[in-house]
């Protein structure tokens, strides 16, 4: 099987369904922004496997557990029936939908490592180690995830649990990026308006 179809040449691809629409279709750039985040976490798990050390395992570990739930997130946005399943069939088709169990498992591993972490009283530059700054450039994509969904929810039906799922990851990547820091002999840094 060939990687080009040429169907997406005019500008317009397939949704799940098989509804076409244009590739600047909102549904299509939520979508997008998952995978750029999926992406971004892929970079930083190459980037964290480089620790001769191995003292980022654990993070590994969740990250990787994060990119498989981000083709869920990803699957659920590119399913456009999902409101129309509920509502009028009660069952749903076979596309995975983002759960509330994702984000429960994010909210637990940021109370675990937060307690780990001296309380901050200031702002934050994005920085530090290498890691620290990879993992916040994936905060930063995942908060653009969350605005592309907003977004569309304003137009189409979306399932909720998406917004709450990519509001506490954007949160866990922080907690992870100051994890980061500390585990490489960094503090945070801190913001200071310069006169």
């Amino acid at each position: 099987m060939k990687i080009y179809t040429k169907s997406g040449d005019k500008g317009e691809t397939g949704l799940i369904g098989g509804k076409r629409v244009l590739k600047s279709n909102q549904r299509i750039i939520a979508y997008g922004c998952i995978d750029e985040l999926n992406s971004g976490i892929g970079l930083t798990i190459s980037l964290l496997r480089q620790n001769s050390k191995n003292i980022f395992a654990d993070i590994i570990d969740i990250l990787t557990k994060i990119q498989n739930d981000l083709f869920i997130v990803g699957a659920d946005l590119a399913d456009p029936s999902y409101d129309i399943q509920k509502t009028f069939t009660g069952i749903r088709n076979k596309t995975p939908h983002t759960e509330m169990t994702m984000t429960y498992f994010l909210e637990s591993t940021i109370d675990q490592y937060e307690a780990d972490l001296p309380q901050i009283t200031f702002f934050l530059l994005p920085g530090g180690s290498l890691a620290s700054s990879s993992l916040h450039l994936n905060r930063t994509v995942a908060r653009r995830s969350e605005i592309a969904v907003v977004s569309l929810s304003q137009k189409e039906s979306v399932n909720p649990s998406i917004l709450t799922y990519l509001n506490r990851l954007s949160d866990l990547l922080f907690v992870i990026a100051r994890i980061a820091n500390r585990r490489s002999g960094l503090s945070d840094v801190k913001w200071e308006a310069i006169k």
